[in-house]
């Protein structure tokens, strides 16, 4: 069992409120060994990694996901806390991302599962659906001292199941606009003085989320797409004193965005945003204010905004003219358009986790460590980010060869360091007289504590 470097544990000591003391000890060990161990991340792997593979109590670390009392809830609230306080300064609006992703999962004991889209193996000419369980993740948008990319940390995850599947287990059906507003009013609660901005996809652009967090004491700011051809009108004018009546909540009808993308006296305007991979790309777009209305829901005013690429663009960089919209109409476009290529971060996290922290190679079957072992596993990778930013504050080492010349820090490097700070001989009792210690080449147990720390 590794003795972490005392940063680490000051960190990690935060979390023991959340749990009872002989939970939060084997919460520990089984942190510890998912960090360490490559491949799949299953308890029994953990424990391998960490010493513990012949205890004979193996069975208690099981019950700390299925039976174990600890609130996965407080875990979160703790982690966006120490997120916040520890990347952001203390005027900075919270950029939050949500999104969900497909957990691949078949047996007749998985009673989450159920058919989704799959974004991953899906492409513009086919529609592909996969078995699995569906959840929803609410990242924070931060920056990290080692890399030019803001990173997308996660912080809360849940569970969206399928309309048929909730039926059958007697549970609520809730879309994934109903997950979202639950999350987002949570975090609102817990950062009651902070400026909130959620970025989502289409999935989120629901004229009763937009109002919802309009109405909130301190409103949230929601930024997602916005089809092109959304109703849009005017407010409402003043009604005459001598018309009886209820006031009117909409006035006049004003063109979509489809309609002013296709007019040829649309005036567009110019601007140089930071585009995906960093680099300075130019994009035309124009913006207004308006009601977006939708029946059997009051119309809520927001700012839209259409960006399209300029016709001297090369035909490999071309994009299709997208929609977006912000529910706080002083934002600007530009803030607008930036926030929203800010969304991809959380795309890159989500593959970082299948590559690197073993996503999908969990094998818990019961409701309840399924409800928290996927979660965790999301938890950890910004806690490793957190663990690699107390030890390193200012430069991370990053692999480097003769041949390959890496200037930023990605999460492999950053799972690495933490792993070679948990498996450094520093941290671990051993007895230095020992002469069989001196027949082990130094070169080659670098070379070994290198695979090891970088292997997936």
């Amino acid at each position: 069992m590794p003795t972490p470097p005392p940063e680490i544990v000051q960190l990690v000591s935060m979390f023991a409120i959340a749990f009872t003391a002989p939970a939060f000890s084997k919460a520990l060990v089984l942190l510890y060994g998912t960090i360490l161990t490559p491949n799949r991340r299953t308890v029994a792997a953990a424990l391998r990694v960490v010493g513990l593979g012949d205890d004979p109590h193996f069975a208690n670390y099981h019950r700390l996901l299925n039976r174990d009392h600890w609130s996965p809830w407080v875990v979160s609230r703790i982690l966006l806390s120490l997120l916040v306080l520890l990347c952001l300064p203390a005027d900075a609006p919270l950029v939050l991302l949500i999104d969900e992703t497909l957990e691949r999962r078949q047996g007749r004991q998985i009673r989450y599962k159920g058919w989704f889209y799959d974004a991953v193996r899906s492409s513009a000419g086919k529609v592909s659906t996969a078995l699995g369980i569906r959840w929803v993740c609410l990242a924070i948008l931060v920056p990290v001292p080692w890399s030019r990319r803001l990173w997308a940390l996660p912080f809360m995850v849940v569970p969206a199941l399928s309309t048929r599947t909730a039926a059958r287990l007697g549970k609520p059906p809730r879309t994934l606009v109903d997950w979202a507003w639950l999350m987002i009013e949570r975090v609102r609660r817990w950062q009651p003085s902070r400026e909130i901005l959620v970025v989502g996809d289409g999935s989120y652009a629901a004229t009763i989320l937009v109002q919802r967090c309009q109405r909130l004491k301190r409103p949230v700011k929601l930024i997602s797409r916005l089809r092109l051809d959304a109703q849009l009108y005017d407010r409402p004018g003043p009604q005459p004193k001598s018309k009886r009546g209820p006031k009117p909540q909409k006035g006049a009808k004003q063109p979509t965005l489809a309609q002013q993308l296709a007019d040829p006296s649309t005036v567009w305007q110019t601007l140089t945003v930071t585009w995906y991979g960093q680099r300075a790309r130019v994009v035309e777009y124009i913006t207004g204010t308006s009601l977006w209305h939708r029946r059997g829901h009051d119309p809520v005013p927001l700012r839209w905004v259409v960006v399209r690429c300029p016709k001297d663009t090369p035909k490999k960089d071309q994009f299709q003219p997208t929609g977006l919209f912000c529910s706080d109409q002083t934002l600007t476009a530009e803030q607008i358009i930036q926030l929203f290529i800010g969304r991809w971060n959380i795309e890159i996290t989500f593959e970082e986790l299948r590559a690197f922290l073993g996503f999908e190679t969990q094998r818990q079957w019961s409701d309840r460590a399924i409800e928290r072992t996927t979660p965790c596993l999301f938890g950890i990778f910004s806690l490793v980010t957190l663990m690699a930013m107390v030890r390193y504050p200012d430069q991370l080492p990053v692999r480097q060869t003769a041949w390959y010349d890496k200037h930023e820090a990605t999460f492999s490097d950053v799972l690495a360091t933490v792993r070679r700070d948990l498996w450094s001989s520093t941290h671990y009792s051993t007895s230095p007289n020992d002469p069989d210690l001196l027949l082990f080449p130094k070169t080659l147990a670098f070379s070994l504590l290198e695979l090891a720390c970088y292997s997936a």
